[in-house]
């Protein structure tokens, strides 16, 4: 960054120092020269030409030991990745931020990332991604690191994939394909399989590749056979892609048996009018760890992006003694692919037919609000954007306290929580009891003592207000749906006269 105590002055000895012809390099140099006035109201560092146009490497993001013997290095081949990011929008800190969380997931994938750069651009360009001068610059610095795999940071079109590999003379991917990978590894449901196999057909099917003989026709139609051909046929790049169709259609047909069973289990619960509570949030923010503690689920807990896909549905109870269902589901990334979207749409429906959502957001993670923006536009592709949320902030005891006071401040239903420490846990189970939907007719009833299954649905489907044991009965006052008070309106008591 070029800086100067009084830029004013040094630009007028430059212009008087030099001829007219050179007036035109004046007139550059106060565009690099600093101002309070000017540049005092911008957000970051201000770069020279070159420097904004040059590629920019991001520290730290490296996970290689430099200690390891060539023995033990052989013993485990992890792919050695550089990670690629364009720089479009916003500032400096939110692209190597987004590099970061690549490099993440890239780990959780079992790379060993070796670099990380950054192209500043108005936009990616359309044959290679970073630029045709930039992509020679990036296969210099795999060779110079030894990587075997690049990795984007965004959606790469198949001609961007295929143009970028020939420069860089390496594996190209993109955010997209890594993030499916990380879910083809994590998936343990028969259902969970299915549909990040049909994820990952969507994306593969545009980016089929075919060379030499696969691009060869089949023999045509004809009825003799042999010499007695109508047409050259499909090429092998066009049967591939029937195979995988006829597949995709296969696999949604499973995936929509597969949903039946849910769906039963979902109208049981309205049928007894069981309220329901889903958790949402961006990955590794720590909703199993939160449905741990509210549930005793022992749902797998891991510091890692994607450690748990398959949503888990537990039976809880509110302090005033109310049963609801707590449903985890799959974690959000930011940029999470559309194909992912579509394929678990069934899964994240758990999320729109819910009564309540508690929103989980890392307190402790440099961009918490963009974590709260990536979960809610995923929630509005789901059409659940009417259901009442609670932003629930997690790692309270590792966050910063001026970070905890913004959000809360920002978010006016939200409330601070530790899953790990117990901190907050019984504010927001209170909290929860408040907020899910209460039942709609009050009644005081004089059930008798042979009843006592009335007595039990009412406790589990009502809210209780008041119970008295007497000679004739239990006598309850107590807020319930509309056909459950049907039910016990012949045992409401006559006035006395």
């Amino acid at each position: 960054m070029t800086s100067s105590s009084s830029p004013s002055q040094d630009t007028q000895s430059f212009a008087q120092n030099h001829p007219d012809g050179l007036r035109a390099d004046a007139l550059m140099e106060e565009d690099v020269a600093w101002s309070h006035e000017v540049d005092g109201e911008r957000d970051g560092d201000q770069f020279d030409r070159s420097e904004r146009a040059a590629l920019r490497r991001v520290a730290g993001l490296s996970t290689e030991l430099e200690d390891v013997t060539e023995v033990e290095y052989r013993q485990l081949r992890l792919e050695r990745v550089v990670l690629v990011g364009v720089w479009t929008s916003g500032t400096a800190t939110d692209s190597e931020n987004s590099l970061a969380e690549l490099a993440a997931l890239a780990e959780t994938a079992g790379a060993l990332v070796l670099d990380g750069v950054i192209q500043r651009r108005d936009k990616p360009d359309a044959a290679t991604y970073i630029g045709s001068g930039k992509a020679n610059e990036l296969r210099d610095i795999v060779l110079e690191t030894g990587a075997d795999t690049v990795i984007c940071d965004g959606e790469l079109s198949p001609g961007q994939l295929i143009h970028l590999e020939d420069v860089v003379k390496v594996k190209v991917i993109d955010r997209t394909a890594l993030i499916l990978d990380i879910f083809a590894q994590h998936a343990k449901s028969r259902e969970g399989k299915a549909q990040v196999a049909l994820a990952q057909m969507q994306y593969m099917l545009p980016r089929l590749r075919g060379w030499g003989q696969s691009l060869s026709r089949q023999m045509g139609g004809g009825k003799g056979g042999g010499l007695a051909t109508r047409g050259p046929g499909e090429t092998k790049i066009e049967t591939d892609r029937r195979r995988i169709r006829e597949k995709m259609a296969k696999m949604r047909r499973e995936i929509a048996d597969m949903k039946v069973g849910r769906e039963i289990k979902r109208q049981e619960r309205r049928r007894n009018k069981v309220p329901s509570v889903a958790i949402a949030g961006y990955t590794n923010a720590g909703k199993s760890s939160l449905l741990n503690r509210l549930t005793g689920a022992g749902v797998l807990v891991q510091n890692e992006l994607f450690a748990t896909l398959d949503p888990t549905v537990r039976r809880a109870e509110t302090p005033g003694g109310r049963i609801y269902t707590l449903a985890d589901t799959v974690g959000f990334v930011r940029h999470l692919p559309h194909h992912l979207v579509e394929a678990f749409r069934s899964t994240m429906e758990e999320v729109g037919d819910s009564d309540l959502i508690l929103h989980v957001v890392d307190g402790s993670h440099p961009a918490p609000e963009e974590q709260l923006a990536a979960v809610r536009e995923v929630v509005r592709d789901v059409g659940a954007t009417k259901v009442p949320e609670i932003v629930v902030i997690n790692k309270a005891d590792a966050a910063d306290p001026l970070v905890l006071q913004r959000l809360m401040r920002n978010e006016k239903r939200s409330i601070a929580v530790s899953a790990r420490t117990g901190q907050g846990i019984a504010e927001l189970l209170a909290l929860i009891d408040v907020e899910l939907p209460h039942p709609s007719v009050e009644i005081e009833v004089l059930v008798p003592y042979t009843l006592g299954r009335l007595v039990a649905r009412a406790h589990s489907e009502g809210e209780v207000i008041s119970e008295e044991h007497t000679p004739e009965g239990t006598l309850l006052k107590l807020r319930v749906h509309e056909e459950l008070a049907a039910e016990l309106q012949a045992y409401v008591p006559m006035p006395a006269v």
